[in-house]
């Protein structure tokens, strides 16, 4: 911007006074490609400023135009899907595995197998490298867990048909073959640390307290439901499920009346069946850890506790047995909170063709489903995406009162920038009939594209506002002043328009890494810059008229009594 501003003040003047010369301009005028270029042009003016000066002689009958346009916007708005970014190819995949409730790592690796030799095999052409692992995934750690990450080729080198977002779809459909495991290929997030795969992210939460039994079976009933609902895909617990677990019970009055304390119990337990760091020693120039733990055994079965000892304060030894039961239950392997309730992780992905938001407004209709005292709070980029939605129409009225200021500040008016600001809604027009059309959906950038719309209509309309009214202020009638003004700025304003279009381009037909974030905000800016091009211009002489004739005419009359006296 600052070497926009040099080049303005500087470099610009320099090249019109060498470029610019009256004999050069009298003598070419009329001559080859430039000359036919202008005569066009000049066709193109005056029939703009017939048109405007029909517009501003009915201002009701155009505001009515007006109206219906400003309604139209709204209502093709109301139908844009809700999201927060767009999902891009980052020329990487995830899969996560999760196999049965305790299945052993062997287990789980011969799944983890074919999900390789999926992607190496059948997609050789688009897969660069792939990295498995096995006993860990973004559900926790447990022996019946995995996951992979797949490495892709460069955008260059794959077509449409070898998109992430088409392995993807491809993958869910041979993957679920698999029926020793279900396996996951998902996305990672556009914004990284937020969250970890694309699609929606909530926790279940038990708010009434209901217990963890009533929590999973809420949890399993929402997982039905979506597993049936088309608008749902990929839906999935991130987190363990309950596994079975062998539970010893201390009784605490026996083991004091035998002499033992509760951490010589707990100790002895985590040492053996466990272990403890000791020491370290020197082994052959090597510094090597030491270790304690009950040899394999004395620890494989439930039956090997009574094995086990603990000695009390006089020195003896008395057998679990003595102090202990036994017994088998189901539980989770780890305890989830959200803001200190009970909670479950579930994750998702909306079906092909729907938003984010609608995937989110439907996975809200689920919860209200289950029995009472479940919930539903977003977590990770859909918070983000429920906190962008509530802040966009304060942003947007944000950016309205600072233009409008900027603009009374000026034009030393308080009702002139009005001229200015009814253009808007024409410009944010152009921006919703473009996303509507390339069914781009209502996210953030979006949100940005309809902010820059703000200035850029506002920057044509300011463009005929100042020169009408520096006229009108010298005399000159208000219809001529104002069609003077938007004659004279119209090349201007058409070209510098213009070049702003051809400029975002690029952006609105870009292919390969980042695309669908440039496609989002190129398209939007386009489609509002050609309605404040082409559309809005019309109307400014109108609205400029109605605004000092209805709200400034007290003004007018003054400055008339005065220039008369």
């Amino acid at each position: 911007m600052t070497f926009s501003v040099l080049v303005a003040i500087i470099l610009s003047p320099t090249l019109c006074v060498a470029l610019l010369r009256r004999e050069d301009i009298e003598n070419k005028k009329d001559r080859g490609f430039f000359g036919w270029f202008n005569r066009v042009f000049n066709k193109g003016r005056d029939t703009y400023g017939k048109v405007s000066t029909g517009i501003a002689h009915r201002v009701k009958r155009s505001l009515l135009v007006y109206g219906l346009l400003v309604a139209g916007m709204g209502g093709i708005f109301t139908q844009l899907p809700g999201a927060f970014l767009p999902d891009e190819d980052q020329g990487n995949i995830m899969v996560l595995v999760n196999a049965p409730v305790g299945a052993t790592a062997g287990r789980t690796l011969e799944s983890v197998k074919k999900v390789e030799d999926f992607f190496l095999e059948q997609k050789s052409e688009a897969v660069k490298d792939i990295f498995t692992i096995v006993g860990f995934s973004f559900a926790g750690a447990a022996q019946n867990s995995g996951m992979g990450f797949v490495h892709l080729v460069d955008w260059e080198k794959r077509d449409e048909s070898q998109s992430a977002f088409s392995i993807i779809g491809q993958a869910f459909g041979a993957l679920s073959q698999i029926q020793d495991a279900s396996v996951f290929p998902i996305l990672p997030p556009p914004i990284r640390e937020l969250g970890n795969a694309t699609g929606f992210d909530f926790q279940l939460v038990d708010r009434a307290g209901n217990g963890h039994e009533a929590l999973m079976n809420a949890r399993n009933q929402f997982l039905g439901m979506a597993a049936q609902n088309p608008k749902l895909v990929g839906v999935r617990p991130n987190g363990l499920s309950d596994v079975p677990e062998f539970k010893v019970n201390i009784d605490n009055e026996k083991a004091s009346a035998l002499g033992l304390s509760l951490s010589d119990i707990n100790n002895t337990l985590s040492i053996a069946w466990g272990s403890a760091y000791v020491n370290d020693f020197i082994d052959r120039g090597r510094i090597k850890r030491v270790y304690m733990q009950a040899d394999a055994p004395y620890r494989m079965d439930p039956e090997d506790l009574d094995k086990w000892f603990v000695r009390n304060n006089e020195g003896d030894m008395v057998a679990f047995s003595a102090f202990s039961t036994v017994e088998w239950n189901y539980g989770s392997p780890k305890l989830e909170r959200f803001n200190g309730i009970s909670s479950v992780n579930i994750q998702g992905s909306p079906a092909e063709g729907i938003s984010t938001g609608e995937a989110m407004a439907e996975a809200e209709r689920l919860v209200g489903q289950l029995p009472p005292g479940f919930g539903l709070e977003w977590s990770g980029m859909s918070y983000e995406e429920q906190a962008a939605g509530s802040q966009a129409p304060m942003l947007y009225a944000l950016s309205i009162i600072v233009v409008f200021l900027c603009l009374a500040a000026l034009y030393e008016s308080w009702v002139v920038p009005f001229a200015v600001l009814l253009v808007v809604p024409l410009g944010i027009f152009g921006s919703v009939v473009a996303a509507y059309i390339f069914g781009l959906p209502n996210d953030v950038y979006l949100q940005v594209a309809f902010l820059t719309t703000v200035g850029l209509a506002s920057k044509n309309a300011i463009l005929i506002v100042e020169f009408a009214k520096e006229l009108y202020d010298n005399g000159t009638p208000i219809f001529e002043a104002v069609i003077t003004a938007a004659e004279q700025r119209f090349r201007p304003i058409l070209m510098t328009s213009m070049a702003f279009i051809l400029g975002v381009t690029p952006l609105a037909i870009a292919t390969g890494a980042g695309s669908e974030s440039q496609n989002a905000i190129g398209i939007a800016v386009m489609g509002g810059m050609f309605a404040a091009t082409f559309l809005a211009i019309f109307f400014v002489p109108m609205f400029y008229v109605m605004v000092v004739k209805w709200f400034g005419a007290k003004r007018h009359s003054r400055e008339e009594d005065s220039k008369e006296s």
